[in-house]
């Protein structure tokens, strides 16, 4: 996929992205190249591939969740190298922003990008989500929070909505057969005080594979206790 039918593809689905965004995306896609050679970011390197499977793959909650359009709070957990916090926060300047890594050279590689990116309302913050969804000025604070490829949705469901307030959303992005996690993940949706609230399927373009985003309203506080300690939610899914 090459940036004009990136954006070509996004228009289709109301995302519209102006020069000055797809400089942005060019800007982005130079960075990671260039930061690649020195830390394992990512293992799409060919341009037409992160175009593809990192930049189009990260705006699909906007062609579901519109309110993302909008200037609402998200916090985007295990970023990794952006995505797909930054590619939103890039196709909505408005959107403030928040992203969490357990790896701090991830975080100062994010740091360059925004920089770079001349972006405004981001903030990086170098912990693991368990500690991070007990402080108070991130607990229960965001509209939404997005994860991309970090672990099973009932892991997910104990790292992420802890964050997010009674009545925003939680939006997994993950590639196929999520009936599977959603219904392994019932016990975690009850205690965490979530609820499913839409699957969505598509393909990406050129064949290059299936998409599920899941969707889940925030339904009723979340316990105190959770998250549980560092590891547990992953060692020990609810």
């Amino acid at each position: 996929m090459n940036p004009e039918e990136l954006q070509h593809l996004a228009a289709q689905q109301g995302v519209i992205l102006t020069p000055e965004q797809m400089h942005q995306l060019q800007v982005y896609n130079q960075l990671l190249n260039e930061a690649n050679q020195v830390m394992n970011l990512t293992a799409i390197t060919d341009s037409d591939q992160v175009y593809l499977k990192h930049f189009y793959d990260s705006l699909t909650p906007l062609f579901v969740q519109p309110q993302l359009a909008q200037p609402v709070s998200l916090i985007d957990i295990g970023s990794g190298a952006g995505f797909p916090g930054l590619v939103l926060k890039i196709a909505n300047p408005q959107l403030q922003l928040t992203l969490v890594d357990s790896l701090n050279k991830r975080i100062n590689f994010l740091q360059t990008l925004v920089q770079r990116l001349h972006l405004t309302d981001v903030t990086l913050i170098h912990q693991r989500a368990e500690d991070l969804g007990h402080q108070k000025q991130y607990r229960e604070h965001f509209d939404f929070a997005t994860a991309r490829a970090v672990a099973s949705l009932p892991t997910l469901l104990e790292l992420c909505l802890p964050t997010v307030k009674v009545g925003g959303q939680f939006i997994a992005l993950k590639a196929t057969k999520t009936a599977a996690e959603v219904a392994a993940a019932q016990k975690a949706l009850h205690i965490l005080g979530g609820q499913v609230h839409q699957i969505q399927a598509f393909s990406l373009p050129h064949d290059a594979g299936q998409r599920e985003l899941v969707l889940i309203n925030k339904i009723s506080t979340t316990p105190t206790k959770y998250p549980r300690k560092p590891g547990t939610p992953s060692r020990e899914p609810l």
